[in-house]
Formats: structure tokens, sequence, C-alpha cells
């Protein structure tokens, strides 16, 4: 028999009229989850880690202590990896090593590369579209400024070749007048201007900027963009597809590291609280569960991979993954702060 239109109409304009009454969902649906963006947007994070992906590797010539700093990009194929070493003759370098799947990560041949023949660390690695280069983002020391811990960049055209990166060069043609300390350079690009992140150690975030056609120089005065409980390694990125920014920053409480996270409509701000405090964190040990042995208890300096790799820093925010360095509470212990037998580890996303 067939059922004439109207009557079908007025069967479903019922039910509706009786799901509003009753405010219950239908049994065959039940409640509804919040999906990976809504639970994001809302400060919501839970992680599942694995085992370390990548531990320090101990050449005879200079035995390394660890792995640290990581920035990553996903280029033709293949993850391209830089990081900080620490290592017995020479303290901060940095290692670069390349491949397909994390499976292989610590397997593949580590580069330390030729940058000086002292101190450089923290790296951040991006493809700058102006300039068809890729950027290598990192802390220098320069005995003749104050501090003396200088943000530098190097510049390449083939990120595959760790031979091929430039000498560092200053990102500031004279000391700012208002930072006596920073630490951990971050750079990323809108649409007009490149700007600059770094922290001071003291609960407070800065930001410079340049216009895209003076980068790498250019820099504005330093101003302060965020003050709170944070400490370092503020990394900021683009939420594709949101018009948001995402910073992600590192904190500390009773030795142990971890992250919060704020949120911007716009890199100059303002900040907003997203999951800012030890008890609701971005990354930290209530919310993190293992899917093997509970390695590391300190979430630190860390990485999200991107769905880029230019300067844009853009990352897709239902699947936001963190690469970070870890250690546990008796792998620290007793130890001095460069012998820290730091690990790097990838956090996914819950859900």
């Amino acid at each position: 028999m067939k059922i004439p239109p109207g009557l079908i109409a007025a069967a479903v304009v019922w039910a509706a009229l009786c799901f509003a009454r009753s405010g219950r969902p239908s049994p065959a649906t039940g409640p509804r989850r919040a999906g990976p963006i809504e639970e994001l947007l809302a400060g919501q994070f839970r992680w599942t880690c694995g085992p370390p992906v990548v531990a320090p590797i101990q050449r005879p010539e200079d035995p390394c202590y660890s792995v640290k700093d990581p920035s990553i990009v996903r280029y033709r194929g293949r993850w391209h990896l830089f990081c900080t070493i620490r290592s017995r003759k020479r303290s901060h370098q940095i290692e670069y090593l390349s491949f397909a799947d994390w499976a292989d990560a610590d397997k593949a041949k580590r580069h330390v590369l030729a940058l000086t023949d002292g101190y450089f660390c923290a790296p951040q690695v991006f493809h700058f579209r102006p300039h068809k280069k890729w950027y290598l983002i990192c802390q220098v020391i320069d005995k003749s400024r104050k501090p003396a811990l200088q943000p530098a960049w190097s510049t390449t055209t083939d990120l595959a070749d760790p031979a091929s990166w430039s000498a560092p060069a200053l990102l500031f043609a004279k000391q700012p007048g208002n930072v006596g300390r920073w630490i951990d350079f971050w750079i990323i690009c809108d649409a007009q201007n490149a700007h600059l992140f770094f922290t001071s150690l003291d609960g407070r975030m800065w930001r410079a900027q340049a216009r895209l056609t003076d980068f790498p120089g250019g820099w504005s005065r330093p101003e302060v963009v965020l003050r709170g409980d944070i400490f370092e390694a503020g990394h900021v990125y683009r939420l594709r597809g949101l018009e948001k920014y995402l910073a992600a920053i590192e904190a500390q409480a009773g030795g142990r590291r971890y992250y919060k996270a704020y949120l911007a409509d716009r890199l100059e701000g303002p900040w907003q609280a997203l999951a800012a405090t030890r008890a609701r964190a971005f990354a930290a040990p209530a919310n993190v569960r293992f899917s093997g042995e509970a390695w590391t208890t300190s979430f630190s300096h860390g990485e999200m991979l991107r769905a880029g790799f230019d300067e844009r820093l853009e990352v897709d925010p239902a699947d936001v993954r963190l690469l970070f360095q870890g250690v546990s509470d008796q792998g620290r212990r007793g130890k001095k702060y460069g012998e820290i037998p730091w690990r790097l580890g990838l956090l996914k996303r819950d859900g």
C-alpha cells in the first residue's frame, strides 16, 4: 500500500514534537560525543603515548647524553627532524635525521650540522615561500652581545642535505634595549608579517614582528604578549580552517615539565587561556595514558606535527600530534642538567 506523502510528513512532525517534549535523545543514537575540533576549542585534551621514538646515540668520539628540542616537517614522503643533542665534549649542537615512517625513526642515520664550531641549539625549521628557501631558526652564542644568547637564522635550498646550510646570522641588527634575557625563538607568518615569539624564563612570552618583505631582518621592538605561570618553548601554530592560533607553552612544577595552551584570533593576541593549569593542562601526566611502559613524567620542549611545511605553521585541528622530549623522575634523579637522558616521544590525541 502506498502511504500518502502528507501522512509521512505528519508522522515526522509528531516524532519531532515527542522528542522536544521528552528532552531525551533517541535510545538508538544516545548522547553525541563532541568531535576532536569541538574538544580542542573547549580545551579538552586526552593523549596516548607509545614508547620513545628517538633516543640519543653513543658516538665513540663524543658520547651523547640526550636528544631534545625537536622541530619536524613532512616533505616529499619523508619526515625531516632537527633536534638539539647534549654530549660530553660539545654541550649544544643540532642533529638531523630523515625517515619515511615512525617505526624507522630511531634507526635513521644521524648527521650533526656543521653550522658553527660553537654553541647552537633549539632549532625550528620551515620553508619560506617568498624566498623559496628553507630556514633554520636557532640560538647561538655571541660574546660581543649582552645577553650572549642570540636568535639566529640559516638557510638552504636542499632540506635533505645536512651539509648545505649556511653559516648562522643574527636576527637582530642590535640587541633590543628592553630585553635582558630570552630563549627558544619561534617564527610564524601571516599574510603580511613574520612574528617572532620567545620566552624569558620568568612567566612572560614576547612577540616582535617584521614585514615579510624585510624578513629575516626588520624586527620591531619586542613586547610582552602573555604573562602567567609559563617557562619556555612558546610555540605558536595556525589552526587550519578555523582562523585561530594555538600557543603551546612549557611550564614546570616540582621539577616536572608540562604543557599549557592558549588561543587567539590573531598573532598579535590577545591570548586566552585554553588549557592552562596543572589540573587542566594541554599535555601533562594527568591526561596522558601509555600504550606500553610509562617511560616519562615530563612533557617538555616539543613540536606539533604540521599539516604543511611552510612559514604559516598550520596544523590540522582534527589530528593534533605532539613530538616532545621526555624523561622519568628516576631517569633525571641525581643528574646534572646537561646529563639528563631526554628522549623523544610522540603524543596522539585520543578520540
